[in-house]
C-alpha cells in the first residue's frame, strides 16, 4: 500500500508548526522554505487541515498557522485522514453492504489489516513525530 504525496506533506506541514510554532503563528512561507513544498500545494494542505480542526489560521503580517490543539493531542491518524479520507486497504470495506459479503473468504483478513494500521497511525502523536 501506498501512501499519498498529501498525506506525507500534510504531516511534515504538521510535524514543522509543532517544532516552530511556540513563539507564534507559523508562515507557510517559512514550512515552503524548510519543508522543499511549494505555497500552492502547503495552501491546499493547511485548508484541509484547518477544516479537520487539526490547525487553525492567523491572518495578518505576523499570521501563519498554529495547531489547534496541543501536539501531544494529535495523531497522525487524524492528519492523514484529513489529507485523503478514511484508510481502507479494499475498496469493499466502504461499501455499506458488499453483495459478496456472505461468501467473502478474505473481509476478515482486510478488516484486520485495517484495524491494525488504524492502531498504528492513532498511536503516534504529532509531539512525537517532532520529536524525531
Amino acid at each position: 500500500m501506498k501512501t499519498s504525496t498529501k498525506a506525507r506533506y500534510s504531516l511534515r506541514l504538521m510535524t514543522d508548526i509543532a517544532k516552530y510554532g511556540g513563539k507564534g503563528p507559523v508562515p507557510l512561507a517559512e514550512v515552503s522554505r524548510r519543508q522543499g513544498i511549494s505555497m500552492k500545494y502547503l495552501e491546499q494542505l493547511a485548508k484541509s487541515l484547518t477544516e479537520a480542526g487539526c490547525v487553525t489560521s492567523v491572518r495578518g503580517s505576523q499570521g501563519g498557522y498554529r495547531l489547534a490543539r496541543p501536539a501531544p493531542e494529535i495523531t497522525a491518524g487524524e492528519v492523514i485522514r484529513a489529507a485523503e479520507g478514511d484508510f481502507l486497504p479494499v475498496a469493499c470495506l466502504a461499501e455499506e453492504e458488499c453483495p459478496l459479503q456472505a461468501d467473502c473468504t478474505t473481509s476478515r483478513f482486510w478488516g484486520g489489516l485495517r484495524k491494525a494500521i488504524d492502531n498504528y497511525v492513532d498511536g503516534i502523536s504529532i509531539a512525537e513525530l517532532a520529536e524525531a
